[in-house]
């Protein structure tokens, strides 16, 4: 049973098998939960229908229950048909996909954890837009999903994907790195490549504080859904341009790990520091009986 704990384990192995990366990691998911690789392709597309779903269901008109969060993501999306933006289409789609995705999971609709409920909507937000825009068929982002879910896998042995554990570098900057790494293959990048677009995409927000205002996955997280797929391409696009990580991957994974236990609880998705303790957070926050 193959588990990777390391990114050059995940690496070496693929180069061993002879295998691109997707199908050395879905071998992998094979062993690991005892299926055959039809079925594995199965589920694997289930999610990628499920995320599809999701993008397509938002409703602009949605709010959270606290009223935080809503109606974002089809501002952003108004903005791209004006034609008038910074970024252009691609871009600004990415943006607004990022945007209905946090949303969605903060007014409770189905979404997919990629890796955690928080970060949702990096993944979605690079693959979806990708999709409409370059013409990529379902295959090739199944196999980009299998790339995010390998590098997410080794990022949770190896560091963590918990806000509560290691901010949020755990959450939107595992997300950030999944992400980058499934663009560099559905641009058809080499699996050293994928690995330096996850490193880069994580160090570019490492030390990044989980500070949820009123202890809600609302405020800043659904707009840090932006922040992380917009890194994924910063990182994507810098490893296919031949920019390797100084620092090797797993070393930035060791120290994305020791920098979350360095943060202090208060920022650690506790509700208690950062943007939750300012004036505005201290609003929604819990009130003590």
């Amino acid at each position: 049973m193959i588990d990777f704990t390391s990114i050059q384990q995940m690496l070496e192995s693929a180069d061993a098998s002879h295998l691109p990366l997707w199908d050395a990691i879905r071998r992998s998911d094979c062993q690991r939960q005892g299926i055959g690789p039809e079925e594995s392709w199965q589920r694997m597309s289930a999610m990628l229908a499920a995320m599809t779903q999701a993008d397509e269901g938002y409703r602009e008109s949605d709010r959270s229950h606290s009223g935080l969060v809503g109606g974002d993501g089809g501002k952003m999306a108004r903005y791209g048909r004006s034609g008038a933006t910074l970024c252009g289409p691609f871009l600004t789609d990415v943006m607004a996909g990022a945007l209905r995705m946090g949303e969605c999971n903060a007014c409770m609709k189905r979404i997919v954890a990629a890796p955690t409920a928080g970060a949702c909507g990096v993944l979605p937000a690079v693959l979806l837009p990708y999709r409409r825009h370059f013409g990529a068929p379902e295959s090739a982002l199944v196999e980009a999903l299998y790339v995010a879910s390998g590098f997410g896998m080794v990022i949770a042995a190896r560091s963590s994907i918990s806000g509560a554990e290691g901010g949020c570098q755990a959450e939107i900057g595992s997300a950030a790195a999944m992400a980058a790494a499934a663009l560099v293959h559905l641009q058809g990048g080499t699996a050293e490549q994928m690995a330096d677009a996850c490193a880069m995409a994580i160090k570019n927000l490492l030390g990044l504080v989980c500070d949820p205002v009123g202890g809600l996955v609302e405020v800043p997280c659904v707009k840090r859904n932006v922040i992380g797929a917009m890194d994924a391409l910063s990182a994507a696009q810098m490893a296919l341009a031949g920019i390797a990580s100084k620092v090797p991957p797993d070393q930035v994974l060791d120290a994305m790990r020791e920098v979350g236990q360095s943060l202090p609880p208060s920022l650690r998705e506790t509700g208690k520091g950062g943007l939750a303790a300012t004036p505005f957070g201290m609003q929604y926050a819990p009130k003590e009986s």
